[in-house]
């Protein structure tokens, strides 16, 4: 997020700061932090979590690109406890007040549920470890050992989920004050919810967000049936409206067609214009020039006779130059975070002094409201470190004996780096809003697969790619939500013990909803629709660091250094651009997406793009209101209808049509 939209957040903020005032909250009838956790809002939050974690689910098994909807999750919980508040006060009863609390609350735990099943590693580094993965690997290829295999499975996947994942909400919050009080860190995914959800619980908010509701249903009723519709003509493989040759049957075939998914239009609508330009161009970059050019030099850069899926073949291409854009981008941003978070401790350092309210004196005393509140109900500082030694031995016991390829006193050492690596990523989180965890992962990835040798290396590097990403993750998404909470007068401790149930139902939910998607989809299979792309590229990344280039085919090398310089040329050039030349210079990580999974879904997405700009266009006041609320509804109703056909095909009740498309005669 560049410094422009900083500075519009800023502004969005301080007119919420002058209608929550011209309120008169009194600060001291603010429900205690106990009464802030609901029974009602931990169903709602239950049930956003469930339907949440289905769809980021399926994003995760498909393309493995999953926007951020937390926004979406906000406006959902508003959504649910309104209605239900409305149907009691129909039916004669006086609810308790839906407040900006309680709405904060719930859309903590319900992110904190559903992340799990967006960085639990079921799309990458844990699935990365099954056998169908090992195999399109290549068996024989060298560090790929046999016995670096791992069925996925309900209970391990489940222990393993609650012994990484609390370690990182104790990580750093000791220093809460400091990072959202002291430093100001801006937060910007954390204050966007907390602007949102102040605006609902406002007079002026709450007829902009019957409005929203309203839409929010439209766009859903409408996502849930067309998806119900499509199923009809999707009896077979290759079947339906997914598989429309909108292009042409050739096209179709290089897989660039439109597949008619709410899902990713929704996503397209949600993220950025360039995000969805830069995975068109790597679609056509990958799926429509390099691929049929490699593959015509079958015979000469690899043998014809090697199998599709061998890792020396055209699909060896594929994963290698995906993992070199990425490594490239990742290797960069985490550079440039770690300059920009040393460069701005060192000038806080300088300054004598930390300033932490405004010159503005009516704004002052709004800003002094909140800090109290923040700093009232304080977490003590024992209960933040004896809770974080504590999990931390049951995780050095524990995870060796599910894996005991990864030494206990990797372990130990991984723990003992967390809270300062936590505190780098967070940060640098609160500065760009970018959650640098996965690249921190990486590089766990590439020093335990190297250290722990041929024989563990490629699980030692997985499950401590799990770990390092976990802590590093959930510790950033809590300093989001105590911004959050410290922008909607929440408390801290709500906050914290909302995200800790969260957390536990997302560590049940999501092995669960993964195992949905595992045993009726056909998850893995390069040429279906669960791909599952990272999971072949995390264990790749394991086999690089134990093998280095000897892993990669034929001419393999000489392209991916071009592809890694043009990452880092590509972001060079966005940071030192002007505005209106960097916002079309291309992302290289979105570049990469289509590399592996096609071209379908970038077209989805561009679709969405469209509808945001031609509504911008007619309406931009209306579409600014509305385009979140149609977003979560395309995304929500398609996601909804996932539950009931993964159970009728639990079922055996197949759809009694095949809609497919071929060539004419004659």
């Amino acid at each position: 997020m560049n410094g422009e939209e900083l500075k519009e957040i800023e502004r969005v903020e301080g007119e919420d700061v002058e209608e929550i005032s011209n309120e008169q909250e009194d600060v001291k009838r603010i429900a205690p932090w106990t009464k802030q956790i609901t029974i009602r809002g931990l169903v709602a939050s239950l049930v956003i979590g469930i339907i949440y974690s289905v769809i980021v689910m399926k994003l995760n098994l498909t393309s493995g690109l999953v926007p951020n909807l937390n926004v979406s999750a906000a406006l959902l919980a508003f959504v649910f406890v309104r209605t239900w508040t409305q149907l009691l006060h129909k039916a004669g009863m006086v609810p308790t007040p839906f407040t900006r609390q309680e709405n904060t609350i719930i859309q903590t735990c319900a992110v904190a549920c559903y992340s799990i099943a967006v960085g639990g590693g079921f799309g990458s580094y844990l699935l990365g470890l099954n056998r169908r993965t090992y195999e399109q690997a290549g068996p024989n290829t060298e560090g790929n050992n046999p016995l670096s295999i791992k069925e996925p499975g309900i209970g391990w996947m489940t222990g393993f989920l609650f012994v990484s994942s609390f370690v990182g909400l104790l990580a750093l919050v000791p220093l809460r004050k400091i990072m959202i009080i002291d430093y100001k860190l801006t937060y910007p995914s954390g204050t966007a919810t907390a602007i949102l959800i102040n605006g609902f619980h406002t007079p002026r908010g709450d007829k902009m967000a019957k409005k929203q509701v309203l839409g929010f249903m439209k766009f859903f009723s409408f996502s849930f049936l067309w998806a119900f519709f499509q199923w009809f003509y999707s009896g077979g493989d290759a079947c339906g409206f997914a598989q429309f040759p909108t292009f042409g049957l050739l096209a179709w075939k290089n897989s660039f067609y439109f597949d008619f998914s709410m899902t990713y239009i929704g996503a397209g609508m949600i993220c950025s214009h360039i995000v969805n330009l830069s995975l068109l161009l790597g679609a056509v970059l990958s799926w429509g020039i390099m691929w049929p050019l490699i593959g015509g030099l079958k015979g000469e850069w690899f043998p014809a006779t090697l199998p599709q899926s061998s890792m020396k073949s055209l699909t060896g291409y594929k994963v290698f130059i995906s993992i070199a854009l990425i490594l490239g981008d990742g290797l960069y941003n985490f550079l440039k975070i770690f300059y920009s978070t040393a460069r701005n401790i060192h000038s806080r350092m300088k300054s004598n002094h930390l300033k932490t309210y405004p010159d503005d004196q009516s704004k002052a005393i709004d800003v002094l409201k909140r800090n109290e509140v923040f700093v009232r109900e304080s977490i003590p500082l024992w209960v933040a470190c004896v809770g974080y030694i504590i999990f931390s031995i049951i995780s050095v016991i524990v995870i060796p004996l599910m894996f005991p390829q990864l030494k206990w006193y990797y372990v130990v050492v991984a723990y003992i780096l967390a809270p300062s690596l936590s505190f780098c990523n967070a940060y640098g989180a609160g500065l760009t809003d970018m959650n640098m965890a996965y690249n921190y992962g990486k590089v766990a990835l590439f020093v335990l697969a190297a250290m722990s040798g041929k024989e563990n290396g490629v699980v030692a590097g997985l499950v401590g790619c799990g770990l390092i990403k976990s802590i590093v993750s959930i510790s950033s998404d809590l300093m989001h939500d105590f911004k959050t909470g410290h922008l909607t007068l929440t408390s801290p401790r709500s906050m914290l013990l909302s995200q800790a149930i969260g957390t536990a139902m997302g560590c049940i939910v999501a092995p669960v909803t993964f195992f949905l998607f595992y045993k009726v989809f056909d998850v893995g299979n390069p040429d279906g629709e669960y791909k599952a792309p990272y999971a072949i590229v995390y264990r790749n990344m394991a086999i690089l660091g134990v093998e280095g280039f000897s892993a990669l085919p034929q001419h393999c090398l000489q392209l991916c250094y071009g592809f890694f310089a043009f990452a880092i040329a590509a972001n060079l050039a966005r940071d030192l651009s002007p505005k209106h030349v960097r916002n079309w210079i291309p992302l290289p990580m979105a570049i990469a997406v289509p590399f592996l999974v096609g071209a379908y879904f970038a077209i989805d997405m561009c679709v969405g793009s469209l509808i945001v700009f031609a509504w911008h266009k007619l309406d931009k006041k209306k579409a600014g209101l509305m385009v979140p609320a149609m977003a979560s509804g395309l995304i929500c109703g398609d996601g909804l209808w996932l539950l009931p056909s993964s159970l009728l095909a639990l079922f055996k009740v197949r759809p009694p049509i095949c809609m497919s498309f071929f060539p004419g005669k004659g």
